[in-house]
């Protein structure tokens, strides 16, 4: 692929930005790909790598799962022979079933680096006291981060945390949880800057990741939120004093944003403003690595369709071509329509910029009855756990 800058911008932000240290790992350029269900597979990864540096973390993994070898899970945590550092996120509601994870992880090597997942708002989760409920039960929490990190350290592979503001703004939990997790030896802390009821909605908090900045001197912190070009990463390392940014949403269909924020955080003014034809060209490799990790066409393409509106946003391509696109049953059909578009044109400018992906509206939270009327778990919310380990979620 061609990952040469297509545009220049002038007088680009320049940061004295060190890399990222997470443990004996170093990571150049302190940007990390955040684990999105049914996008950040080994595909979507490459892609990105092809463009830029950073930390590229898998869709999440429940431990249960991982533990039981699930063969849907042993695909989420395989990599590339290439792929360096290998990073994984497990979601886990029981210290017992993490700590099994971990530990069945580190000793057959399958990671360099674990990330907790303690960011899902998805209300089939939540409302069993999984992803981002989690935290409020600070036993809970203490018991799966002191777990994992200490199976962790039996290979020297260091554990980080991703999580949110709380459940809502009369309940925060990432200070407090920020501090378990520093003083349990994590060796980062990720912080979106919503809540739970915020689900995607609204503005993320840069004041909120610059609190917790501020309260955890002595350990790495990285921003997450509202990242949806390398000069919003500049605003945020610039404005909260992070370590390193978290990139979600933004990348959906954009995977030359990571040559854009490792440029940006060189301090060089070249960015990527592709026009339809490398547009395309993306899109087509993008199937044909999908078709390759799967092993089977028809779900490779599947795969594909949902993110033909991401690539799209913005750019001159009408309806009809967009939802013949959308159900393409397999790569000869896709370059039949992809050979339909206008490859002369370039990059449309401004429209292409912005929020993309999933937002919606605040969300009622969805919590087991009387998860906050304490902090420490009582017994029968402790049965309710079991079934919140699913193999499908967000965050």
């Amino acid at each position: 692929m061609d990952t040469r800058p297509t545009d220049t911008l002038p007088g680009p932000a320049r940061l004295d930005l060190p890399p990222l240290q997470l443990g004996g790992l170093t990571i150049d350029v302190p940007v990390v790909l955040a684990p999105m269900a049914g996008v950040t597979n080994k595909a979507f990864r490459r892609l990105c790598r092809e463009y830029g540096g950073g930390l590229y973390v898998t869709e999440m993994v429940t431990a249960r799962a991982l533990v039981e070898r699930r063969s849907e899970s042993m695909r989420i945590i395989d990599h590339d022979p290439d792929e360096t550092p290998r990073s994984i996120q497990i979601y886990g509601v029981d210290a017992v079933h993490v700590g099994r994870a971990v530990r069945m992880v580190v000793e057959e090597d399958r990671a360099d680096h674990i990330d907790l997942n303690f960011g899902c708002p998805v209300p089939k989760v939540t409302k069993r006291g999984g992803g981002s409920a989690l935290p409020w039960k600070t036993d809970l929490f203490t018991a799966i981060v002191r777990t994992a990190v200490e199976e962790a350290s039996r290979g020297d592979v260091p554990v980080t945390v991703k999580m949110r503001k709380g459940i809502d703004d009369a309940h925060l939990t990432h200070l407090e949880a920020g501090r378990i997790a520093r003083d349990l030896g994590v060796a980062a802390v990720s912080l979106h800057g919503r809540t739970l009821e915020q689900h995607y909605s609204g503005t993320a908090d840069w004041s909120a990741i610059a609190e917790l900045r501020e309260a955890l001197p002595d350990v790495p912190v990285l921003g997450n939120g509202d990242i949806w070009s390398a000069e919003d990463a500049v605003r945020m390392v610039e404005q909260t004093g992070v370590d390193g940014v978290v990139i979600g949403r933004g990348c959906q269909g954009r995977p030359w944003l990571f040559g854009d924020l490792q440029a940006a955080f060189e301090g060089r003014p070249d960015r990527f403003r592709p026009g339809v034809a490398e547009v395309a060209r993306t899109i087509y490799r993008h199937a044909e690595l999908l078709v390759e990790m799967f092993g089977d066409e028809a779900k490779g393409l599947r795969d594909i369709r949902k993110h033909v509106a991401w690539y799209f946003k913005g750019y001159p391509v009408g309806g009809e071509l967009r939802a013949r696109m959308a159900q393409v049953p397999d790569l000869a059909t896709l370059r039949e329509l992809l050979a339909e578009l206008d490859l002369t044109l370039g990059y449309p400018g401004p429209a292409v910029e912005g929020p993309r992906g999933r937002a919606g509206s605040p969300k009622r939270p969805h919590l087991p009855q009387g998860w906050l009327d304490s902090r420490e778990l009582g017994d029968a919310e402790r049965l309710g756990l079991v079934a919140a380990e699913l193999d499908v979620s967000g965050g």
